[in-house]
């Protein structure tokens, strides 16, 4: 779409959403636990470029193959090709930092992020359905994607559907904002202030893992197994062990989390 020289991209508009919502529900949990909520986005102009920087990164090192001969391709971020983790850890590290030099509460403000960042991905996946890249599988089932032929890979020309899996992501995603909302402060009573990030990637890296199972993009592999499976299966069993870490301590620990999780809070 264009307006005026200007083009925007399905893609980047998709992200750009998912930004705004993540800010707006990262800014409404910070304030309920008594800081300035308007915080959240001093430091989004920070960790988000920081996470797309990320992201690519990630991405153009896991996924090197489809460069190499041709690396000038690795700076189209419009045309897809961004990396969870990459993105995750340089926007997250980006914000300890920030919060830090300027003496803002960190343990709230990652619990604060904790569903924001699933719920931005919830958003940003959709722009995958733009791009028609992502997906699994052939399929027949009545929820499957028609694909064009140009974005089919070579050995699927003959199928026109396949499974969503950028779409089973986004519904996973918005599952795992409701469980860290609602679900795990009422499991998890004795949570320290600040773990709550891990139950997000513990969640995330479930879901993500039976989803890279099912997806058929080109993807680097290691003994015949795509990469993003070792890294969910990974980063999922270290944050099992934080936030069992984050259990440990009891309601007599000082970082305890303290604000309320009632169920309007959100």
């Amino acid at each position: 779409m264009n307006i005026g020289p200007l083009e925007l991209r399905a893609y980047g508009i998709m992200i750009a959403l998912g930004v705004i919502a993540s800010v707006w529900l990262a800014g409404k949990r910070y304030e309920e636990r008594g800081h300035d909520g308007e915080r959240m986005a001093t430091i989004a102009m920070w960790s988000v470029p920081a996470g797309v920087v990320g992201a690519r990164i990630y991405h153009v090192i896991t996924d090197n193959q489809r460069f190499r001969g041709n690396w000038g391709e690795a700076l189209k971020v419009w045309e897809g090709g961004l990396g969870v983790w990459g993105g995750v850890a340089a926007g997250v590290l980006t914000a300890i930092w920030l919060m830090r030099r300027r003496g803002w509460d960190v343990p709230d403000g990652l619990d604060a992020a904790a569903p924001a960042i699933p719920l931005a991905q919830a958003i940003g996946r959709v722009g995958n359905w733009f791009n028609q890249e992502l997906f699994g599988g052939p399929t027949s089932l009545p929820w499957a994607l028609e694909i064009d032929e140009a974005h089919r890979p070579t050995q699927y020309l003959d199928e026109p559907t396949f499974h969503p899996t950028f779409l089973y992501e986004s519904v996973w995603n918005l599952a795992v904002v409701a469980a860290i909302i609602w679900v795990v402060p009422r499991l998890l009573t004795n949570l320290r202030r600040g773990y709550l990030l891990a139950a997000y990637v513990l969640l995330y890296t479930i879901g993500r893992l039976w989803i890279e199972l099912v997806r058929i993009d080109t993807a680097s592999e290691i003994f015949g197994v795509r990469v993003n499976v070792f890294t969910s299966i990974i980063l999922g069993s270290g944050a099992a062990f934080v936030l069992w870490l984050g259990t440990r301590g009891g309601q007599g620990d000082d970082e305890q989390a303290g604000p309320d999780v009632s169920m309007t809070n959100v």
